[in-house]
C-alpha cells in the first residue's frame, strides 16, 4: 500500500469511497509480493496487484465492493486463467471498501510513514473472525481491534517482531487468539522506515549508486570529508549530503541488518578505518570498490588492525556483480544487482539458464534490507 498511499489520501481526505485490492499471501511464481496495492475511484486507478496479469477482473471487483472479501488467483482457476495469470503463481488479494469512516486510521498511517516512524496494518483476512477487521500497530501505542482482546495482543507482539525484521505477511492464530492454532489469518503489512545505503566517497560512481539507492527505496547519504565535493548540488538524488571523516560519520549512526555500506573513497587513509567500523558494525552489506590489487593490499591493512578472517570474509570486493560495467551509472547498476542476489538468494545466472519459481520472495513472507 506503500506506493498508492499519496493517492489514495487525496481521495480519503476529499471523504470519498474509493476500493483497495490488496496481495496478500502468495505462492509459486507469482508477479507481485505481500503488500503490493490497487486503488481504484470511478475509472481512476492507482498501483497494481499483479504486473497486469488480473488486473481487469480485480478492477471491477474493487469498484463494486461493498464488503471484504478475499479473493484468490492462481493457474488452476479457470477465472484467474481467463483473465491472464498464466505464470503459473497463485495469489491472494484482499478487496475493501475504503474511506475515511471505515478506514479513521488511515490519515494517522500516512503521516507515519512521511516521517519514517514504524506502523502496521493487521487485518483478519481469512477464518472464524470478522472479516476485515483491523488493527494499527505502533511500537509504543495500538488503534482499532480485530474483535477480541486476545488476539489483539498476540498480533500485537508479531506485528511488531515483525516491524522490526520489515516483514509483511500472513500470521495464524486460533479462533480465540491462540497461537498453536491456524484457523484464523491475519494479515500483516509493515511500514517500516526505509533500509539505509551510505555511500562513502564524493566521486562521479557514488552520486550514480546513490540515484540507483534511491530508485531500489533506500534513504541514501553520501559523505566525504571533502566540503569541496560533497556537496547537495552534486548528489541531488541522495537524501542527505555529510561533510566529515567516514569513520567518525559512521561511528554515531545506528546500523542494522537493512544498512548498506558502499565504500568507494580509494584511499587507504579513508576506507581502513571506515571498513575497519563498517565490518564490526553489523550491516547487511559492506561493500568496497577498487582493483584486485587494491582489494588485497587493503585486506593486509585491516589484517594489521585486528581484524579477523571471519569479519573479513563479510566485506564485498571487489564490489557488485561481474557484468562487465565500465561507466558509474553500469557500475551502479552492477552493486544494485548484488544487492537484490543477496536479498532474495538469487544465482546471479541468466534466467533462461535455470529452473523453477523467478520471483523471489517466499509464499506470504516479504523482506528487505
Amino acid at each position: 500500500m506503500r506506493d498508492v498511499l499519496p493517492e489514495i489520501m487525496r481521495w480519503w481526505r476529499s471523504g470519498l469511497e474509493f476500493g483497495l485490492a490488496t496481495v496478500v499471501s502468495t505462492f509459486s511464481s507469482a508477479p507481485r509480493p505481500p503488500g503490493a496495492s490497487m486503488a481504484v475511484h470511478g475509472e481512476e486507478v492507482v498501483g497494481s496487484v499483479s504486473g497486469g496479469c488480473v488486473e481487469g477482473a480485480v478492477f471491477e471487483l474493487a469498484g463494486a465492493a461493498e464488503a471484504p472479501l478475499l479473493q484468490r488467483y492462481g493457474v488452476s482457476d479457470d477465472d484467474a486463467f481467463s483473465v491472464g495469470l498464466t505464470c503459473g503463481g497463485i495469489i491472494d488479494i484482499l478487496i475493501e471498501p475504503v474511506s475515511a469512516a471505515t478506514f479513521p486510521e488511515l490519515g494517522d498511517i500516512y503521516a507515519s510513514v512521511q516521517a519514517h516512524e514504524p506502523v502496521a496494518v493487521a487485518t483478519v483476512v481469512g477464518g472464524p473472525g470478522v472479516m476485515g477487521a483491523r488493527r494499527v500497530i505502533w511500537p509504543d501505542r495500538t488503534s482499532g481491534g480485530l474483535g477480541l482482546e486476545r488476539l489483539d495482543q498476540a498480533v500485537d507482539d508479531d506485528a511488531r517482531g515483525m516491524l522490526a525484521q520489515g516483514l509483511t505477511g500472513i500470521r495464524r492464530y486460533g479462533g480465540q487468539g491462540e497461537r498453536r492454532l491456524d484457523d484464523l489469518s491475519v494479515f500483516v503489512q509493515s511500514f517500516a522506515p526505509p533500509p539505509r545505503m551510505l555511500v562513502f566517497g564524493a566521486i562521479d560512481f557514488a552520486a550514480a549508486v546513490a540515484r540507483v539507492g534511491k530508485f531500489l527505496g533506500y534513504h541514501v547519504t553520501v559523505c566525504d570529508a571533502r566540503p569541496v565535493f560533497a556537496t547537495s548540488k552534486r548528489f541531488p538524488d541522495a537524501d542527505e549530503v555529510v561533510v566529515k571523516w567516514p569513520h567518525d560519520y559512521l561511528a554515531t549512526q545506528k546500523v542494522d541488518e537493512r544498512t548498506v555500506i558502499c565504500v568507494l573513497t580509494h584511499d587507504p587513509k579513508f576506507d581502513v578505518p571506515l571498513l575497519e567500523l563498517a565490518l564490526r558494525a553489523g550491516a547487511g552489506y559492506v561493500g568496497a570498490m577498487g582493483s584486485r590489487r587494491t582489494h588485497e593490499d587493503r585486506l593486509e591493512r585491516l589484517r594489521e588492525c585486528g581484524l579477523t578472517e571471519a569479519e573479513l570474509a563479510g566485506l564485498r570486493s571487489p564490489i557488485g556483480l561481474d557484468l562487465g560495467a565500465r561507466t558509474p551509472e553500469e557500475t551502479a547498476v552492477s552493486i544494485a544487482a548484488e544487492l537484490i542476489q543477496l536479498r532474495w538468494g538469487g544465482s546471479g545466472r541468466p534466467l533462461t539458464e535455470t529452473r523453477g519459481r523467478i520471483h523471489g520472495w517466499v509464499d506470504d513472507r516479504h523482506e528487505t534490507f
